[in-house]
Formats: C-alpha cells, structure tokens, sequence
C-alpha cells in the first residue's frame, strides 16, 4: 500500500508543479519508467481539465477576484510569450517555466484549438518527463557516489 501512495503522490505532485513529481519518484527509489509515465499523466490530466473546463473554473474562481483589471502586468507578460514562442513554444514551456494549470489555462485563453493544444502538451509532457526523470535520477546517482567518495 505505501508504495501505491507514492506512485499516486508522483503522479498528484506532476499535476501540480511538474518537476516535482520526477524528484519525488527518484527521491524514493521508484523505477525510471513508471515515473515518466506518471508524470506525464499527471501533467495530462491537469491540461485535461482546463481544456474542457477551463471556462467553468475561470468563471467560478473569478467571482472571488476583487481586482477585475485585464490589463495587467502578468498578463502582459503572457501575451508577450503568446507572441513570442506561440503555441507550440508555450506548450514546451509549460512545465520548465509554467506549471500544469498555468500554461493549460493560458493557451486554451488564448484561443487556440483543443486537438492541437493536447498534441504539443502531450508531447511536451513525455519529452520533458523522460529528460527531467533521467536527470534527477543521474543527478542522485552522482551526488551519492560522490558523498560515499
């Protein structure tokens, strides 16, 4: 049982901040594999839901927004990085720099198109789950031999 938690916490901690859910994973000693698929499911899920509810979630968390101000420094700063990269760029962004709910709730603001919103996320999300999990695990490896040293 405790190691499904930790399969589950990889996965809920992907859906959340990206590299978190990899550190933990590695942390614990869990295989190199489960852990990629883990995170980029757990990434998934969260663009998932601001995809097709993206509006819903907008609208009920708006209601608790004093400041109403659309033009503001943070979103001028993404529609700079919209302009910038677009939307394959931001999606490859999206869990070095943005997290999960961020960059899903940004692009699909922007107005771009749900299948293709799901195919750079998706690709993004196994692209940078492998690099960021083969990373930390190497990373521990390292730093272990090194204070065994």
């Amino acid at each position: 049982m405790a190691t499904a938690l930790k399969y589950f916490t990889v996965y809920f901690l992907s859906g959340l901040k990206f590299v978190f859910g990899p550190a933990f994973g590695v942390a614990n000693d869990l295989p190199i594999v489960p852990i990629i698929v883990l995170t980029a499911l757990g990434m998934m899920t969260t663009i998932y839901l601001f995809t097709f509810f993206g509006n819903e979630i907008r609208q009920f968390f708006g209601r608790f927004r004093k400041n109403k101000r659309v033009f503001s420094k943070k979103s001028r700063r993404f529609v700079r990085m919209w302009r910038k990269f677009g939307l394959k760029g931001m999606c490859l962004l999206t869990p070095l720099i943005l997290t999960p709910p961020g960059g899903g709730l940004l692009v699909n603001l922007l107005g771009s198109k749900k299948k293709l919103i799901l195919k750079w996320m998706w690709i993004s999300a196994i692209l940078w789950s492998t690099i960021i999990t083969l990373v930390a695990k190497y990373a521990f490896w390292l730093i272990e031999d090194f204070v065994s040293f």
